[in-house]
């Protein structure tokens, strides 16, 4: 029976808005006892403020600089021995400086990708449900432009995995096996 490296402090989740960094990363996080963080929530906590308000009274060059560091903080986190399943931002693993961190981190990251189609149906319902709607989603046209040169970036991740059309549980077998994580657990800890 195979196992996960021991070395390995994290898996790095990467992708478009959509793609399910923040389904699929808690059910990753829980089979493997690590914990689940989206770099978003970490960013809000250190800014007092959500992500939207950073973008609309300081602009994107500041909410940059606050993923940065919050990335920073993060990755020494993980040196010090915490575990954690990590979601970025859309726009995180398109900022050299940041996937230099991550690199230099030696942290294997994971392209979570589907149909510029199927993602925009995903983000039209996630902001229908939550009552709020996202900046992005103003026409499918440009969330396709963003999304194609977006992509070119988050496919200089260690691996890329298509989530379209495929359940959360399915996704996160396919990641196990992809990264040998060993076996996958069941609900009650049984080993499958």
């Amino acid at each position: 029976m195979t196992s996960r490296p021991p070395q390995m402090q994290a898996i790095i989740l990467v992708g478009f808005m959509g793609a399910g960094k923040s389904s699929v990363g808690p059910v990753l996080a829980e089979h493997m006892s690590w914990r689940f963080e989206d770099l978003d929530d970490r960013i809000e906590r250190r800014e007092k403020q959500r992500v939207a308000e950073i973008f609309r009274n300081a602009g994107e060059s500041e909410f940059r600089r606050a993923e940065h560091e919050a990335l920073q903080e993060l990755l020494q986190e993980l040196q010090s021995g915490s575990k954690k399943v990590v979601a970025l931002g859309g726009g995180a693993f398109v900022q050299e400086s940041n996937i230099g961190l991550i690199e230099a981190a030696n942290l294997p990251t994971v392209f979570l990708d589907a149909g510029v189609d199927e993602l925009w149906a995903r983000c039209r319902r996630q902001s229908e449900k939550q009552g709020m709607e996202r900046p992005l989603l103003g026409s499918v046209e440009g969330f396709r432009e963003l999304y194609e040169k977006r992509r070119q970036h988050y496919l200089r991740a260690s691996l890329r995995l298509e989530t379209g059309g495929k359940a959360v549980e399915d996704i996160v077998a396919e990641l196990i096996r992809a990264l040998d994580l060993g076996p996958r657990r069941g609900r009650q800890g049984e080993t499958k």
